[in-house]
């Protein structure tokens, strides 16, 4: 249930009009009453005798009563109550007393209170209903109105217990506008997946990321095919900007432009400046245009870019754990780069996923805790190495370390999820959950190669060889161990610590300081996430099909078991 408080207006009849009216898009269906201040009120909308005139004279009766110098200039106050798109149809009966229970808890027309103000529910489809509302009371004092928005809010997360619908997390005044019933109407029409803010919203955010200048962020915005509209001063200045898809028009045949901050607050010209403030000097993808776009400033390919993206997430992981909030908040939304950037230059069998997992963690990027950007320069350039180190086909060391880089995310995004739960920021914190669902998916698209081909090698671990891995494993990790033994996953991580002690580490070193710098409770597989570890920390290459094999193989035999869960030497013997 997503009430939302509307701006305020001064014609009572010209929103009675759109709310009877076809709407912008004839997405209005069957207009009409299902509950007002007066049982016996009209509705223009069912009773062809009654016209909007009739409605709009006995709403605004109390107001024209007042001398003109007593009355509010803005005097139409205006809610819209929608259901969740997975919450069932509702009689009109159920939006009636929904109505009842929205203009009582905002102050409207509170509980036996015969003196509130007069008002109206409308409803023109399925999924929500519109409250019109004057205010004066009946008795010529003004209603208290103090928070109504979250009075509001308060009163749906009731309503969706007692009607068994979806629970909402009350939002904070962060969140980007949704689009209207008129935007997804004509998007449905039109066979669009997303509407045009939503779409124009993503467009923008993926330009953003990384960019180091306005010449920059709008020289992508044209490379993605966007109309770009910039509002100048008569100085000269740059005050702001406003986008349209070329094929998205009005009823004149004109483009329809989104300004920055319509569709999300921190897109607005000044926000993104702030980002773009902190940046002390040009990072290593950095040049001129003409170089960005042949890609000669790239000092390295992708696999070097998402290792790099990798270790800047860790590091981002360790400051969410112990940063300042400001510090933590400026990590959080700089992370959202990052995903927008991977997901632009990732491979077809990642890309839905990553996209999902950006998509929801956009709304997880802002809250009310102001961001200290400079502090997040590590994943901005990330970001950017992603963006101009190009896209990857999937396998090889490309391939594998997209896999690294998604699980050092993960952790991350998790971490996100923690803090904005620990601050009470609900919907930040479902985004963040969501986007985490979304890249767990993802990883196990890209790991699905590399981590075989790590199992392969692990399997063909010299007996010796092998013995001595479980060993260091029960060394490091002896609460751990037997878990991870049993683990379809151990030969990957087996396979590593050979490769890590080849390379001349100690691997129970190395694995103890994996385990110690964050806890494993999230992850899937235990053995997996160490995998990764390992290998940023240890600089292995994550794609090991180049790597030589570990001495000679020599054919399975009975003594050399398939699993170390069978291996009895390697495993303490249980006393009763």
């Amino acid at each position: 249930m997503i009430p939302r408080v509307h701006k305020r207006g001064s014609r009572t009849i010209g929103l009675i009009a759109y709310l009877y009216g076809p709407g912008t898009y004839e997405e209005h269906v069957d207009p009409h009453l299902v509950a007002a201040w007066d049982s016996f009120a009209p509705d223009p909308g069912r009773d062809p005798q009654a016209t909007y005139e009739d409605l709009q004279q006995l709403l605004d009766q109390p107001v024209e009563a007042l001398a003109m110098s007593r009355r509010p200039a803005k005097h139409v106050w205006h809610l819209s109550v929608r259901a969740a798109p997975d919450d069932p149809v509702l009689t009109d009966e159920q939006w009636g007393d929904i109505a009842r229970r929205m203009v009582a808890a905002t102050g409207i027309a509170p509980a036996d209170d015969d003196a509130g103000c007069r008002w109206a529910a409308v409803r023109h489809a399925d999924d929500h209903i519109h409250i019109i509302a004057t205010l004066v009371r009946e008795d010529g004092r003004k209603p208290r109105l103090n928070n109504d928005a979250k009075r509001s809010q308060a009163e749906a997360r009731l309503i969706e217990a007692e009607y068994g619908l979806k629970q909402l997390n009350t939002g904070d005044g962060t969140a980007a506008k949704r689009p209207t019933s008129a935007e997804r109407h004509k998007a449905e029409r039109e066979g669009r997946d997303l509407t045009p803010r939503e779409e124009l919203r993503e467009t923008v955010r993926r330009a953003v990321a990384g960019a180091q200048g306005e010449e920059e962020f709008f020289e992508r915005l044209a490379a993605a095919g966007l109309l770009i509209h910039k509002r100048i001063a008569p100085s000269g200045d740059l005050l702001g900007y406003k986008v349209a898809l070329p094929d998205d028009r009005n009823e004149y045949d004109e483009p329809v432009f989104y300004a920055g901050s319509t569709l999300s607050p921190d897109l607005s010209l000044p926000r993104i400046r702030e980002r773009w403030s902190t940046d002390s000097e040009p990072g290593p993808s950095a040049g001129t245009s003409s170089q960005r776009a042949a890609g000669a400033a790239t000092p390295s390919g992708p696999a070097s870019a998402r290792r790099r993206a990798a270790s800047a997430a860790w590091q981002a992981v360790l400051v969410i754990d112990h940063g300042d909030d400001a510090v933590i908040a400026a990590h959080i939304a700089a992370a959202g780069e990052v995903l927008d950037a991977l997901a632009k230059t990732s491979a077809a069998h990642t890309r839905k996923q990553l996209r999902e997992a950006a998509f929801a963690f956009e709304r997880a990027s802002r809250s009310h805790v102001k961001a200290e950007r400079g502090h997040d320069r590590a994943l901005r350039q990330a970001a950017r190495d992603l963006i101009y180190s190009g896209p990857v086909l999937g396998r090889g060391e490309d391939g594998a370390t997209t896999a690294l880089a998604i699980d050092m995310l993960f952790f991350l995004i998790t971490a996100a999820a923690h803090w904005h739960g620990k601050k009470e920021h609900a919907q930040q914190a479902a985004a963040a959950r969501q986007a985490a669902e979304h890249l767990r998916a993802a990883y196990r698209a890209a790991a699905q190669h590399p981590i075989t081909v790590l199992q392969h090698r692990g399997r063909r671990l010299p007996q010796p060889l092998h013995r001595r891995q479980v060993a260091h494993l029960r060394q490091a990790v002896p609460d751990l161990a037997e878990q991870i033994l049993a683990e379809p996953g151990w030969y990957a991580l087996a396979a590593t610590l050979a490769d890590a002690e080849a390379a001349g580490h100690d691997p129970s070193t190395l694995l103890a300081e994996a385990i110690a710098r964050r806890e494993l409770d999230t992850a899937d597989s235990v053995s997996d996430v160490l995998v990764w570890r390992l290998r940023r920390m240890a600089d292995l290459p994550a794609d090991a099909s180049t790597m030589p094999e570990h001495g000679t193989t020599t054919p399975q035999t009975s003594d050399q078991p398939k699993r170390p869960s069978a291996d009895r030497s390697d495993r303490p013997r249980k006393t009763r």
